[in-house]
């Protein structure tokens, strides 16, 4: 079925619940019912909360709905008539009131139910198949999604073309619970978010600390190797330098309420750009020193509303791994190979291999020469082309600053997470009036590139979880091999194996703990620790461990050294599997 139709069965399906909804709540006042992605939902205000049982109650008057083939009739009604048929709903009074005079109102009905509504739907409730939907949860809405308005019931649901189509999103749906990062950032002890701390502020565990340290250690690592320099900005900065930039003038409603330090204002940063260019402009640069790659991990601050933070993917204080080029202009084409090859190979050593691509170009309102944006738009079009990757043209969706490259990744589950930005930017340079000395002794505006890269590091490690469901490649693991003694007698060297561990560089532990040694299999097994070595009077005496694999493959027995020499060549390879 086509996307077309599916969006037509999906929208039939919201009328066809509220029609049950009203039936089980005949004074219930309801709001609105769109089709959405893979779904539906509708708004209502009920005299109680929902429960799972209703939910039921509401499944079964729908089947009841289908069986009967109501046809869904389209009318056309004056605005007194649908002020008339809607007296008894605010909600829809109140949408019926913003409609433009000359707008045609139209109503649909199916059944006892009439929805103000443009369409267009399915000929019959029977089109829905009685065993190609379900009902997925209540979420609370507030009306028009402000939060001063009165707060409603969402009642969202799925709807297909077939039992089969349903059952397979079902079962993606489940394959998404368990590899929620929210669940398994608590089971495995990642991370936490305290609302006496504050919503939106993560907590890092010591486990997920180590996953965090070793991204970032790889991080500096590879940034040296390309020829970049590590910086360190403050968190906080005068309320003049967001005046400068213009933050305060585009992003004051996602800044944090200023504070006074000996009557100057100062405000958390949201971004890192100005303090770069402040360092930039710190002195005369000449252009012998340019191409200038500055990168840093800066923790940033922006406000957003309590119902939109989701675990690690939404927060409130935030880690982004941002650079900045500073570049000559003849410089231009070979910086955007460097750093589109550079993204690329980041990305694959995290197990990622499959993008999709966009290139953004002018919009009608910009900063900065034509000619500018036209040697830009070339120079990301060319890395884009050098490379060999597929990409489609955002006509006029750059930045009023300037064009860029995104780039979003696949997942295990083909979902798309948007994290690189390569951006051009012809705004800041002109506002700080940036310049080096050209080598013919003339002051030339340097190219300003914005670059990050995992997006930031709360909501990569949340993409990684998912991506992963938990189970990290050995180099990422925070803890590579668990130690597992059968016996107390055993657990002496058990730590002396633990010992050579940590000597090789490798996260190891010992679990010493009472338990019976399956306990402690299926508990390690649980904990997605990718070895497993069991030792016991034979292991002790050959200076050996038995290897289990956390999928529940045996390996047998191998030397210490021989499992040393395999653990690092896997975390050495940075394996995926």
């Amino acid at each position: 079925m086509s996307e077309e139709k599916l969006e037509k069965l999906r929208h039939s399906a919201s009328h066809i619940m509220a029609e049950s909804v009203l039936h089980q709540f005949p004074g219930a006042k309801f709001a609105i019912g769109p089709s959405i992605e893979n779904g539906f939902y509708y708004d209502f205000d009920l005299p109680r909360p929902l429960t799972p049982e209703d939910l039921e109650t509401i499944e079964g008057r729908m089947r009841e709905i289908i069986k009967a083939r109501h046809p869904f009739e389209r009318r056309e009604i004056s605005r007194d008539e649908a002020e008339e048929v809607f007296a008894d709903q605010p909600y829809k009074l109140e949408l019926i009131a913003e409609m433009p005079e000359d707008e045609v109102i139209s109503v649909y009905t199916q059944g006892e139910f009439t929805d103000l509504c443009r369409g267009p739907h399915i000929e019959n409730s029977g089109q829905l198949g009685p065993k190609a939907f379900k009902l997925l949860k209540v979420a609370g809405a507030y009306w028009r999604g402000d939060e001063k308005r009165p707060m409603l019931q969402r009642i969202y649901g799925t709807a297909w073309s077939s039992r089969k189509d349903l059952k397979a999103y079902l079962d993606k749906l489940e394959e998404l619970e368990k590899r929620d990062h929210r669940r398994l950032g608590r089971e495995l002890e990642l991370y936490s978010v305290h609302e006496e701390a504050g919503a939106g502020l993560v907590h890092w565990h010591p486990k997920g600390g180590m996953i965090r340290t070793v991204i970032e250690d790889f991080w500096r690592q590879e940034h040296y190797r390309a020829g970049y320099d590590v910086v360190y900005s403050p968190h906080i900065g005068r309320a003049q330098l967001w005046e400068d930039s213009g933050h305060l003038d585009f992003y004051r409603e996602l800044m944090y309420s200023p504070m006074d330090i000996e009557g100057q204002e100062y405000f958390l940063k949201p971004m890192n750009c100005p303090f770069h260019i402040n360092m930039y402009k710190n002195r005369l640069r000449s252009y012998r020193e340019l191409p200038l790659r500055w990168a840093e991990l800066g923790t940033v601050y922006r406000f957003e509303r309590s119902g939109v933070l989701h675990g690690l993917m939404r927060v409130r204080g935030f880690t982004q791994d941002d650079a900045h080029v500073f570049c000559a202009p003849d410089q231009i084409d070979e910086e955007i190979d460097r750093v589109l090859a550079f993204s690329l190979f980041i990305w694959r050593s995290f197990g990622f291999d499959e993008y999709e691509i966009y290139l953004s170009t002018r919009p009608e309102k910009y900063v900065g020469e034509p000619e500018r944006w036209e040697q830009a738009e070339e120079a990301l079009r060319q890395a884009l082309e050098k490379e060999g990757l597929p990409y489609e043209v955002d006509e006029g969706a750059g930045a009023f600053y300037g064009p860029k490259i995104d780039i979003s990744i696949k997942d295990a589950l083909g979902r798309l997470w948007q994290c690189t930005t390569i951006q051009f930017d012809f705004n800041l340079a002109e506002r700080f009036d940036l310049t080096f000395i050209g080598d013919d002794g003339r002051e030339a505006r340097p190219y300003l590139v914005h670059r990050a890269l995992l997006g930031s590091l709360e909501r990569f490690l949340g993409i990684l979880i998912e991506h992963y469901g938990g189970a990290f490649p050995v180099w990422l693991a925070p803890v590579q091999a668990k130690v597992i003694p059968i016996t107390d007698r055993h657990v002496e060297y058990a730590r002396g194996v633990e010992a050579q561990l940590r000597a090789a560089g490798l996260r190891a532990e010992v679990d010493a703990r009472g338990e019976r040694m399956q306990a402690k299999i299926r508990d390690a097994q649980l904990q997605k620790i990718p070895y497993m070595l069991v030792v016991g009077d034979r292991e002790m005496e050959a200076g050996a461990v038995a290897v289990r694999l956390r999928t529940e493959e045996n390996l047998g027995a191998r030397s210490v050294e021989e499992f040393i020499a395999m653990a690092q060549e896997a975390v050495a390879e940075k394996r995926v599997n």
